[in-house]
């Protein structure tokens, strides 16, 4: 089949980024809060919760590539990928209600209970997730309607991940109304039931058209063999451990900055300037009602301030990163490659990221600023990773003469959850280590460990995946060949 044949509708392309909107719901939740759930609501030490999140990695080595191995050797009427979106939709939905869920346990207990959901949690969205991706790989050839798939897909995940780090706070507060276990589990639960939709349409919505080669033979130890003498799939997975690493280092900590470092008065000061408070004896307009029914309003007694101004400041980010993929992921890398883009985006986001450690508690303008900029940097590359990474399938089968999509892209799939567990264990152990105590005022070593793990380190893990992205030798007029000669391959 010729790539130009392979062309994908507007409305398949929406159906199957809901997928990924589904993914970031949950994904997004676990990467900002669950660290900070751990500590500041289920009442776990820091070091203990970061280490449950790197204990499930050890888990997920194993999970991962059996899931790869099983998605590509699936064959249905539905395809090989779309089956497995279908039948881990309720599993997915139920086990995210359980990891954010806080019974009443002894502390050893609490430390089961949270160990075991969210290793349940992370393999479920292994075979969710993996499937997911490498249905994106499948759906065409095409280099341009490859990359309009993964720039539609994050747009919708970043509209996701708009929701979550706007919302979920003030969301906790308002149903909770004092009681966060409560709030969390409402809030929670709401969420899992709209990805629960979201993952049935995208079955629903989608279709494999790229299959492996006729006289394939499956060989698990030739997927190995392929993917460990892949330089490119081997700088992907690099740059992916160390991207998302970082994000979810950065993400857990930046709920401890803006909890223990920013100053409460300066950020009240702040949204009163744009209106989004409530003081006694004064009249508001609808906007305002509007904003105050999804708990967007700051009290005048300062109780939600942190609520507000971490969504507030949460929201600013992802809506500049929302235009910066719609206007200029694909313009760019249309230009520039792929390659090119991440490189010089990914670094600009490294500069921008440690700046966060310079700034004073104070000057909450300046912490919004380089949020804003750290945004437009970074996203470009928010479509880019799964587009290259279908690119690597490309190139193993033009080198290969086989194709294993899923078992490539599980390999991927492991290294950001590898990250996610890194990164929360690294920020929860560097906070413990600085004399870190939750809900209570920090010391001045506490407080210079949170503001290390908002800045430099993440800084630092940023800088890797740049360099990363050396090593990938996927350029745009290599792309073009390979997609080319396949064309010619696939051709009946």
């Amino acid at each position: 089949m010729k790539s130009s044949t392979q062309k994908v509708s507007f409305g398949e392309k929406v159906g199957y980024s809901l997928g990924d909107g589904s993914a970031n719901l949950i994904f997004q939740m676990m990467m900002m809060f669950q660290l900070f759930f751990y500590t500041d609501v289920f009442g776990i030490k820091a070091t203990a919760a970061g280490m449950i999140l790197l204990a499930a990695r050890v888990f997920d080595a194993f999970v991962d590539p059996l899931v790869g191995i099983l998605s590509d050797r699936t064959n249905t009427k539905w395809g090989k990928y779309r089956p497995w979106i279908l039948w881990t939709a309720l599993p997915f939905a139920l086990f995210f209600i359980l990891a954010f869920s806080t019974p009443d346990l002894s502390e050893r207990g609490k430390i089961l209970y949270a160990g075991v959901t969210y290793t349940l949690l992370m393999s479920i969205y292994s075979f969710n997730n993996t499937p997911y991706a490498s249905l994106g790989g499948v759906m065409t050839g095409d280099i341009k309607e490859r990359t309009s798939i993964s720039s539609i897909r994050f747009v919708t995940a970043t509209i996701a991940t708009f929701i979550v780090q706007g919302l979920t706070l003030p969301l906790v507060a308002k149903f909770g109304e004092g009681n966060s276990q409560k709030g969390w589990l409402i809030t929670i639960s709401i969420f899992a039931a709209i990805a629960f939709i979201l993952l049935i349409i995208t079955f629903f919505t989608t279709k494999e058209r790229i299959v492996p080669p006729a006289n394939q033979q499956t060989s698990i130890k030739q997927d190995f063999h392929d993917i460990l003498h892949n330089l490119p799939w081997k700088a992907m997975f690099t740059l992916t451990l160390f991207l998302f690493t970082t994000l979810a280092m950065w993400g857990s900590s930046m709920s401890y900055y803006f909890n223990y470092y920013v100053d409460k008065d300066a950020l009240f000061n702040f949204l009163r300037h744009f209106g989004l408070v409530s003081e006694a004896g004064q009249t508001y307009g609808i906007w305002h009602s509007f904003l105050n029914a999804f708990g967007l309003i700051a009290l005048d007694d300062n109780s939600n301030v942190f609520a507000v101004g971490f969504s507030l400041f949460n929201m600013t980010g992802q809506l500049v990163t929302l235009i910066g993929v719609i206007l200029l992921s694909g313009f760019l890398s249309n230009i520039f490659g792929k390659r090119n883009v991440f490189l010089v985006c990914l670094a600009l986001t490294a500069l921008f990221t440690s700046l966060f450690f310079f700034i004073t508690p104070g000057k909450i303008g300046l912490i919004f600023t380089i949020n804003i900029l750290k945004s437009i940097a970074y996203a470009p590359t928010i479509p880019l990773l799964w587009a290259m990474m279908g690119d690597v399938a490309d190139h193993s089968e033009w080198i290969n003469h086989r194709r294993a999509t899923g078992f490539i892209f599980a390999g991927i799939v492991f290294a950001l959850k590898a990250g996610l567990g890194l990164g929360g264990a690294i920020c929860g152990g560097i906070v413990d280590s600085f004399g870190f105590v939750a809900n209570t005022v920090q010391t001045e070593s506490a407080i210079l460990g949170i503001r290390l793990t908002s800045g430099i380190i993440p800084a630092i893990t940023f800088f890797i995946g740049v360099l990363a992205l050396l090593f990938y030798p996927i350029s745009k007029s290599l792309n073009e060949k390979i997609q080319a000669e396949l064309a010619e391959r696939r051709t009946p």
